[in-house]
């Protein structure tokens, strides 16, 4: 069995983000595998471990950069990476073209990936490659098992759990509660340095969506503090909702 998985390269989760000209500045910011997109890494090695995937084979569209992302995920196990090279502005529906393209020559029996990414937070990916592949999707899983050609899949639900079982070959895209990422060991880190990368260009596809431009918060104020003996204080803080805020008294 081959399982195939989906990275993106994102900013570190902990980065302090700066914006220039309207748009997000990468000076100086560490970029990391997507969080999301570890944990199905860390899911895919863990079917090798097991016997039931014999490669594990990483995917990932961007620019150069993004090779980071696959060395990373190589040390921590992984057999051999694809980098398909795409702008980093390209929007959900061009990034789904380009990995599905891939995914197709590659023809692996389990697509993994994380159901979001840290930095649009769109959880699109995964669903639109499904779609693009005639594949059946289950979404973010908390464990898996594969036996007798179908993924059976413990998936979250509102207020509980569910129970999916799938035909392989699919899409499955997985919650961060999966599993715990390893952490890539020396020996990992130079085996990776001989492991394959192949790099292919993504087809030309013009965006649905153009981001015009990216905008920060606006700065929370300072919060209000009464100091006074309690009859004070609740007169002080009556006032305040009153004719400060303005709560509506009904």
């Amino acid at each position: 069995m081959k399982v195939l998985v989906c990275v993106k390269q994102t900013f570190d989760t902990e980065a302090k983000i700066e914006l220039k000209d309207g748009k997000i500045s990468d000076a100086g910011i560490n970029l990391i595998i997507n969080p999301y997109d570890e944990v199905a890494v860390e899911g895919g090695i863990q079917l090798k471990e097991k016997g039931i995937a014999k490669e594990v084979v990483i995917l990932s569209a961007g620019s150069d950069k993004a090779m980071d992302a696959i060395r990373t995920a190589l040390a921590m196990g992984a057999d051999r990476g694809i980098l398909v090279k795409q702008d980093t502005t390209a929007d959900e529906y061009a990034r789904a073209i380009a990995l599905a393209a891939a995914i197709k020559e590659e023809n692996p029996d389990i697509v993994l990936a994380g159901h979001v990414a840290s930095d649009d937070g769109s959880s699109q990916v995964p669903t639109r490659v499904a779609e693009i592949l005639g594949l059946p999707h289950v979404n973010v899983i908390t464990a898996i098992e594969i036996a007798g050609g179908k993924a059976t899949c413990t998936c979250e639900a509102d207020g509980g759990t569910s129970v999916i079982e799938v035909s392989v070959p699919a899409v499955i895209s997985s919650q961060v509660s999966w599993n715990e990422p390893r952490y890539p060991s020396m020996k990992g880190i130079m085996a990776a340095k001989k492991k394959p990368v192949a790099t292919k260009d993504a087809a030309a596809v013009d965006n649905k969506v153009n981001i015009i431009e990216f905008a920060l918060p606006a700065a929370k104020q300072a919060g209000v503090k009464i100091e006074d003996d309690p009859d004070v204080c609740a007169a002080k803080l009556g006032d305040w909702m009153k004719n400060v805020v303005k709560v509506e008294v009904k």
